[in-house]
């Protein structure tokens, strides 16, 4: 186990150091913390990972480089959110590495067709969008529904990973569209409703500061939210 743990950690390292890894994704190494976070979720080569709701690629890149040639990236794109110009810009980003990297597949569609892959996944990871799966541009999504379809995708044992702003306790439902938060005891209910055992958090990217009062991209706090890290495992039986 500590031999595995010392490749792990190599591969993540050689991952992040990476020379063509683009300027914008380097840049934002320090707020994201790549290290830490691909640690937590345990990723390795070889691994099959659903990247939903990519964005720019941001966590794409680095998990194609970790997995390497046995294992396979799945960059699901919701049709929901790639009305966004901003959401079409990251995509075509991944299209254009996915076309040199043949360990990457994107797929478009619904909500629930994203969720389907042609193999099973050990790791399904989901970062600062599980929130909008609350709003009405993207449904709303029936979350039994996503939360059990996340279940059915994974290997027994696989892992399911939720990065995403911190909403204050007693917020109001909407706060999800607010301000891009979202309670994390409602992610815990919600997964945890479909089998998913809590397998840990992580506080890497947590900040006591952040007073949970500002939307996500308002200035004064864009960039240091109070973030949580979940990890939930599917039961190897």
């Amino acid at each position: 186990m500590k031999t595995l743990a010392i490749l792990m950690c190599m591969q993540i390292a050689a991952a992040i150091s990476d020379s063509s890894r683009p300027t914008t994704d380097t840049e934002r190494d320090a707020n994201r913390k790549p290290a830490e976070t691909l640690a937590f979720m345990g990723i390795k080569a070889g691994d099959k990972v659903a990247d939903y709701a990519p964005g720019s690629g941001y966590f794409t890149r680095l998990f194609s480089d970790v997995v390497a040639g046995k294992g396979h990236v799945y960059a699901a794109v919701p049709g929901a959110l790639y009305e966004y110009p901003n959401i079409v810009k990251g995509t075509d980003e991944i299209l254009q590495f996915a076309a040199k990297h043949p360990n990457v597949t994107v797929s478009f569609g619904s909500v629930n067709d994203t969720v389907r892959y042609p193999e099973k996944l050990n790791v399904f990871w989901i970062s600062q969008n599980y929130h909008d799966l609350h709003d009405s541009f993207m449904g709303p999504v029936d979350m039994a529904a996503f939360n059990k379809a996340v279940y059915d995708a994974l290997v027994p044992g696989g892992t399911y990973v939720v990065l995403d702003h911190s909403a204050a306790p007693g917020s109001p439902a909407d706060v999800t569209d607010t301000l891009h938060r979202i309670e994390p005891g409602t992610v815990r209910r919600e997964v945890e409703s479909a089998g998913f055992v809590f397998d840990g958090e992580s506080k890497i990217l947590a900040n006591p500061g952040d007073p949970r009062t500002a939307g996500v991209f308002d200035k004064s706090i864009r960039g240091h939210t109070d973030q949580f890290l979940y990890k939930f495992r599917k039961p190897a039986r």
